[in-house]
């Protein structure tokens, strides 16, 4: 290796490093707050104590945005499934023009800032005359959350081989169970990565929820910046510490069944 090429390594590995260092320190500082016996956000603590994760169980309203939130997630995310899987199939069998500006559009709510999709879709739903909170957030968070399933899918799918179905139907199976038997298994690390995305995807969604709440739905990022608002104390750190153990053990649950390695292939 010539000198070059050492500083050049060198000059890689220390981006990488201060990159990691940049995008976990808000990370470390919330957990360590989260943890902290003040009532201010203090670095470092006075002492360590567990009374904001006591406070969280008490706070008014957070169990209730949490089990939207949830049930919304989960929900959207079953759709998605469903609708993406569609839609991805039909862009990778199907012979029709356009096919690259419709796979474009079906993925652009991940190009297109938030706030200005909750206000499209905001003018939309009032068009159709659709003005419930829960069923309005359940369609924004479908809206939100395909892209992640199309796109990975669309991915998995491009390199299946769909003779293999053929082959499973001469064997003697129907065209159902040769896509149950032999499509599904092979498309479920997609289904798997793309639906852990797409769940906290809408569990941490801020900017297009805030348009179609009310005072009794409520999801838990808009109900934890109302907290902030009203009581800014280490209580939300506690909340956010919560949210990053989720999403860590989504990843380990995903690594398990599925391997990192492969998850970031997608």
């Amino acid at each position: 290796m010539t000198g070059i090429e050492r500083m050049t390594s060198a000059l890689v590995w220390a981006m990488a490093v201060i990159a990691i260092i940049f995008l976990l320190t808000p990370l470390v500082v919330t957990v360590a707050v989260s943890f902290g016996s003040s009532a201010v956000f203090t670095l470092p603590p006075p002492g360590w104590s567990l009374r904001w994760y006591e406070r969280v169980w008490t706070t008014r309203g957070l169990w209730a945005s949490l089990l939207t939130s949830v049930q919304i997630a989960g929900l959207a995310t079953a759709i998605s499934l469903v609708l993406g899987t569609l839609c991805a199939i039909a862009l990778v069998r199907g012979r029709f023009a356009g096919r690259d500006a419709i796979a474009t559009f079906l993925v652009s709510p991940l190009m297109v800032p938030g706030l200005v999709v909750g206000i499209a879709m905001l003018q939309g739903f009032k068009l159709v005359g659709l003005r419930e909170a829960w069923p309005s957030l359940l369609v924004a968070h479908v809206v939100i959350t395909m892209p992640y399933v199309v796109r990975t899918v669309l991915a998995s799918l491009s390199l299946f081989d769909f003779t293999l179905i053929d082959a499973a139907r001469t064997l003697g199976c129907s065209y159902g169970q040769a896509l149950r038997k032999v499509m599904a298994p092979a498309l479920a690390p997609a289904f798997l990565t793309s639906g852990m995305f797409a769940f906290l995807a809408s569990m941490d969604n801020y900017p297009v929820s805030i348009f179609f709440t009310d005072a009794w739905t409520k999801t838990l990022p808009l109900q934890m910046l109302q907290l902030v608002e009203e009581r800014p104390d280490p209580t939300i750190a506690a909340i956010s510490t919560g949210l990053i153990v989720l999403a860590i053990v989504v990843l380990i649950i995903g690594d398990r069944l599925v391997g990192l390695r492969r998850l970031a292939d997608f």
